[in-house]
């Protein structure tokens, strides 16, 4: 998960050369959209299925009900979500250095960071480190950059090299049936596609085994679609929103074994 830029900032930017390698080796979504302004609202988007009212970067509201990491958790799936720049699992603090808990959305459900079994899910990104070198991702994981890395407070290029180091790896164990998204919270513009205003047109990569080289998918979709197409996959139940929204590219999303 990425920030705060439009599809025109990314796409064709030379100082984009590995992500726009990525569109190259996988395929671009031409059609996809933030749901609002600011950040927290389109990350809960993304994880429950709603923006809940929250209408700013607050952090110390609470959301109540089921959300990704909870469905995933119930249906025995194994996930992870990698935080870089937060310094412990379950940390619950607004700040340390380049975390900023606003982009971290497990961290506003006490459904997850009240259950031990789960809040220790939430770790620094140098747990990820750990699992590739070790070969043992889990079925789902969520990766938010520090807040230089995800192009909040740096230029794209920061951005670029840092996936550029660290997706390679992601890439080679996401075996034969994995599946690598990278999107963006928001753009800057009002743009939106299944309802207005909306959070801006952002570009959003599927990499994986199965995704047809260079193709553009260009179907209207926003948060709340690329939700749907992980609970589809996952055989899970689709929360709020999420059960009115057109998937993203569904033949991508297929259960597997």
């Amino acid at each position: 998960m990425l920030e705060n830029r439009e599809y025109e900032e990314v796409v064709g930017n030379p100082e984009a050369p590995y992500f726009n390698h990525l569109i190259q080796r996988g395929a671009i979504a031409t059609g996809f959209y933030g749901v609002t302004h600011p950040s927290l609202p389109n990350y809960l988007a993304l994880f429950a299925g709603d923006t809940f009212g929250i209408t700013e970067d607050c952090t110390d509201c609470v959301v109540y009900g089921p959300n990704l990491a909870t469905q995933l958790s119930r249906a025995g799936v194994s996930w992870r979500a990698y935080m870089e720049g937060m310094p412990t699992p379950c940390f619950t603090e607004a700040r340390s250095g380049r975390y900023a808990k606003r982009h971290n959305p497990f961290a506003y459900f006490p459904s997850v960071m009240a259950l031990p079994q789960r809040c220790n899910r939430v770790v620094p990104e140098t747990q990820l480190v750990s699992d590739l070198e070790r070969n043992r991702l889990p079925r789902f994981a969520w990766l938010t950059p520090d807040l230089c890395h995800d192009g909040h407070d740096c230029r794209f290029g920061a951005v670029d090299y840092h996936l550029y180091t660290l997706v390679p790896q992601i890439i080679r164990q996401l075996g034969p049936h994995g599946l690598l998204i990278v999107t963006f919270d928001e753009g800057l513009s009002d743009a939106g596609c299944c309802g207005s205003p909306g959070g801006g047109r952002i570009p959003t990569v599927l990499v994986g085994p199965e995704v047809p080289r260079g193709v553009e998918i260009d179907r209207p979709a926003d948060h709340y679609s690329l939700l749907a197409s992980i609970e589809d996959h996952f055989g899970l139940p689709r929360l709020r929103m999420a059960a009115f929204a057109e998937p993203l590219a569904p033949d991508l999303f297929e259960p597997t074994e």
